[in-house]
């Protein structure tokens, strides 16, 4: 099941910033540890459980929360997993640089993290010596998420909670923090609740091309003819410094205004990249230190990969159906030059249409071998 990551941000101050940042801090302590055991473990767990009651008493000794314990085991095998099918020595991964702590378990309402209402959340905290504390969060989500917060209330949906700690600094002598508390759910709970047109009468198909700084739409009818063509643009994002919350923003209302534009101009299926491909392909650069310049690879491939993946979560609220295409030969080929020179076109909107028909060829041998 796929699930959907609602956003509530909070800024605290004091000794609850203090007990926020030292329970992070204990967390990546356990699952460094966790990790560690696990890279010397010859023979590893193969179930969730394997791994919980294999690790635990590791993770156990550094933060003493069963749930918290748990869920540094549930992270540790989320690496292996993925490292594992791209074929990356398992002992070779290190942990990145990031401040959180997490309950891996769906429940009702979650013991650790409890959301409480759409503006308060109730967390459990410890402080290094491992004596708890509980916490009364205020958070704040947007319009949209502060709905489906209060459809996970209102409904008492079981979700995953996460805290997750942005910035810190100190002002004044006082501690400050900035984070996040992030509540997973399955994705046809957020379909059900933000859905924004309830059918789509359209006929024409949309192909769509992903670049840091853009996204462009060219829409085509049956007969493979180019109808419309429209860019979105969101240059700021790419500018070194610019804050990644802002940015996130900034894309998410570039990619309402593209899905609301196709919508509205008859859009019934959308073309994307399949971003699988995308991430071996970006695997590759970084593992064979192809890159332009040391921000590459997050502005070419991670930041590209990202975008496809929200375009294809937030389609469905337009009900617009997305299909993946190999993206092998969308760029600098000969029939994509042909598309430029034929149509005027530059050679991100000859990639959105090169898409288009690559995806309608795809979609048309399916449906005919089907028939």
């Amino acid at each position: 099941m796929s699930y959907v990551t609602v956003i509530a941000g909070f800024n605290v101050s004091g000794d609850c910033a203090k007990l926020l940042l030292s329970t992070a801090w204990l967390f990546k302590i356990a699952t460094h540890r966790v990790l560690a055991y696990a890279k010397s473990t010859p023979t590893l767990p193969g179930s969730k459980i394997g791994w919980k009651n294999t690790f635990r008493s590791v993770a156990y000794e550094v933060i003493p929360n069963r749930r918290y314990a748990d869920s540094a085991c549930t992270l540790v095998m989320g690496i292996y997993e993925s490292v594992r099918r791209l074929g990356i020595d398992f002992r070779e991964v290190e942990l990145g640089d990031w401040l959180m702590f997490q309950q891996s378990e769906k429940e009702f309402p979650p013991r650790n993290i409890t959301l409480k209402s759409e503006d308060e959340a109730w967390v459990t905290a410890f402080v290094y010596d491992g004596e708890s504390r509980r916490l009364r969060l205020r958070i704040s989500a947007s319009g949209s998420f502060r709905r489906l917060l209060e459809a996970i209330l209102r409904e008492k949906q079981p979700y995953n909670p996460r805290i997750t700690l942005k910035s810190w600094n100190v002002r004044g002598g006082e501690l400050y923090v900035r984070g996040e508390l992030q509540v997973s759910v399955p994705i046809d709970f957020y379909y059900r609740h933000l859905a924004r047109c309830k059918t789509n009468s359209g006929r024409l198909y949309g192909g769509v091309d992903v670049n840091s700084d853009r996204i462009n739409l060219a829409v085509v009818d049956g007969s493979g003819i180019l109808r419309d063509a429209r860019t979105i643009w969101f240059r700021e994002v790419t500018a070194r410094g610019y804050p990644r919350h802002r940015a996130r923003t900034v894309i998410g209302m570039g990619v309402h205004e593209m899905l609301r534009y196709a919508y509205h101009h008859g859009v019934k299926t959308l073309f994307l990249e399949d971003p699988k491909v995308l991430g071996r392909l970006r695997l590759l650069w970084i593992r064979d230190g192809k890159r332009l310049h040391k921000n590459y690879n997050w502005r070419v491939s991670t930041f590209r990969v990202s975008i496809i993946e929200a375009i294809a979560v937030k389609a469905p609220l337009y009900s617009i159906r997305v299909e993946y295409i190999d993206p092998k030969g969308t760029t600098r080929s000969e029939e994509h030059d042909e598309l430029m020179r034929r149509y005027g076109l530059d050679r991100h909107m000859a990639s959105a249409y090169l898409i288009a028909l690559r995806g309608m060829e795809r979609y048309t041998t399916i449906q005919k071998a089907t028939v």
